[in-house]
């Protein structure tokens, strides 16, 4: 039986030879499938169709995951925080200022084009921070949201000059698009949103009339988000950006020691508030929780050196020294 196609399958056809990239190709041929009409004439002719724009479905869904790959920022130091927020807010100028990241700084938005990695020392840890393009509504990289879900912690900048309790509600409303919510994860949590720990970082506190914005910010976000006034570009409570960031981290560091010997503080374990002294030892060697008799602990017990079971919940600053 004859196929009987309309002149505009032909063109659709022709389309798809002259298409340089496989969205092009897939577009086409979709095209083609919709245009031919549906009879037993055509049946093979249809299979055939699916059967390309699988195939070709599948090569840009490897594509992708390979961009996607490129993209991802392996994760060092204490934790990760992605640096997120509006264009012309000064996070660029803010990583620059506290990490050892160079990315371009300019007065122009949208300078920065992809992401940037810097380390930021905080006492004796150093904390990552990842610059990244601006947020903006119907222009996100693809890669953008698996990056912001892999991150420990979010600092969403704002620029205090321009009615940041807007760039923070426009903020929130780009990130439920990737069903992200800032704040701590609830009791009861859905497996499909994710909540993220996060730092509302007030950037251009020097320039006329952040002042009047800042106290609005402060009044509206008292009873949610923390947030924190600074100047990335004059310096301003850079230090004090710091110590609250590792605050919303909401992190502890356990130091080591071996029996006889004096602990050692340049190497801190790092473990979320709330955890065990099981999976502190975990953090040490896998084979320390299984294999642990018993410890004594400095900081945290009623004595120096007291014994503590595994469920003994740590606090910053503990020293321990593990038995096995």
């Amino acid at each position: 039986m004859p196929a009987n196609l309309p002149p505009q399958y032909f063109e659709a056809e022709k389309n798809f030879r002259s298409a340089k990239t496989i969205p092009e190709k897939i577009m086409a041929l979709e095209t083609m499938l919709a245009i031919m009409p549906k009879h037993k004439g055509t049946d093979h002719l249809r299979a055939e169709l699916r059967r390309r724009i699988a195939k070709l479905s599948e090569a840009a869904d490897k594509k992708m995951a390979t961009q996607r790959a490129s993209m991802m920022i392996e994760k060092q130091g204490a934790a990760q925080v992605a640096v997120i927020g509006p264009p012309n807010v000064g996070k660029s100028q803010l990583i620059s200022s506290i990490t050892n990241a160079s990315p371009t700084v300019a007065e122009y938005p949208f300078t920065t084009q992809n992401a940037t990695p810097g380390m930021m020392q905080f006492e004796n840890i150093q904390i990552q921070l990842i610059d990244t393009p601006p947020l903006v509504a119907g222009s996100m990289d693809f890669w953008l949201p698996h990056m912001l879900i892999r991150a420990d912690g979010l600092l969403v900048v704002v620029n205090l000059t321009q009615e940041p309790l807007s760039q923070v509600e426009a903020i929130a409303t780009e990130l439920e698009k990737m069903r992200i919510v800032l704040g701590k994860t609830p009791l009861t949590e859905s497996p499909e949103i994710r909540h993220k720990k996060a730092l509302i970082v007030a950037n251009k506190i020097d320039l006329s009339g952040s002042s009047e914005n800042y106290l609005i910010l402060q009044d509206k976000h008292k009873e949610g988000l923390p947030l924190i006034a600074i100047s990335a570009k004059e310096g301003t409570n850079l230090e004090g950006l710091k110590s609250e960031i590792y605050r919303v981290l909401d992190i502890i560091r356990v130091y080591t020691k071996a029996p006889g010997k004096k602990p050692d503080f340049a190497d801190p374990i790092i473990l979320d508030r709330g955890s065990t002294l099981e999976a502190a030892a975990a953090s040490v060697h896998k084979d320390f929780a299984a294999k642990l008799r018993y410890a004594r602990i400095w900081g945290s017990g009623k004595h120096d050196g007291v014994m503590v079971k595994r469920d003994h919940i740590m606090q910053d600053g503990d020293i321990i020294e593990l038995h096995i």
